[in-house]
């Protein structure tokens, strides 16, 4: 985890942003804390971790200027893997479903209650409409792992690796190659302005660097070879994504 982030700063984090987000004086943030903190650390986790999360929060305040809902976009980046097992493929949906349970009972307002739950679901694509401002926000947030310097690009594709262990290795390579054919694809895989002139090229040359060796033959082992959070099991995410 990122220094800056350790689970106390984590914490007052969470305080500060359910605050801001308008939770009420008298609701103790401290209860959804736990659980989020402890879903964040669950054994099966090896890059969707506490990491990761520190990572994300630390991407989106770079890039709030352009949410239109900075607190909404911090929100949703706590709870948009907070329920994460790899074998399946309703993460999202229920993770933001906690979302809905959890901010009524903090206190805060249905709207953003509301766009908080978007949001989580929005990460299945990584692909926001246009004027999309938070979601372009969140997203870019949660892709620019992609977009890591080679010794934290490599550390990334073992972790996803790594989640994926119960995969067969024939399965997820071909798995983890139709996610990077589908994510090199896309047009622009960053929307915000900083996010395209920090993030874009690098992560194609990983993307494609990736692929590239997932052609030419097999992994090393369950923890290392090429992968993304773009997953490439019976539960991933399309960009395997974060």
């Amino acid at each position: 985890m990122d220094d800056r982030m350790d689970t106390a700063t984590l914490r007052a984090r969470w305080h500060a942003t359910t605050a801001a987000a308008g939770a009420a004086a008298d609701r103790d943030p401290d209860p959804y804390a736990d659980r989020l903190l402890a879903a964040w650390a669950e054994p099966q986790r090896r890059y969707h971790t506490t990491a990761h999360l520190a990572d994300v929060l630390a991407r989106i305040d770079v890039l709030a200027a352009y949410a239109a809902d900075p607190a909404a976009v911090e929100l949703a980046a706590w709870f948009h893997d907070a329920v994460y097992r790899p074998d399946r493929s309703e993460n999202e949906e229920r993770s933001a479903a906690l979302a809905e349970r959890a901010l009524p009972e903090l206190g805060i307002d249905a709207a953003r209650t509301a766009e908080v739950a978007r949001l989580v679901r929005l990460t299945v694509t990584h692909d926001p409409a246009p004027g999309d401002t938070n979601g372009e926000a969140l997203c870019d947030a949660d892709l620019a792992v992609l977009a890591g310097g080679p010794d934290a690009y490599a550390a990334y594709v073992g972790a996803v690796r790594a989640e994926y262990g119960f995969v067969p290795e024939e399965a997820f390579r071909s798995g983890r190659a139709a996610v990077l054919r589908q994510l090199l694809g896309l047009p622009r895989l960053f929307r915000t302005p900083y996010g395209a002139a920090h993030w874009e090229a690098p992560a194609r040359r990983n993307l494609a660097a990736e692929l590239a060796d997932l052609s030419t033959g097999p992994t090393t082992g369950p923890g290392t070879g090429p992968t993304t959070d773009t997953g490439a099991g019976p539960g991933s995410d399309p960009a395997a994504r974060e």
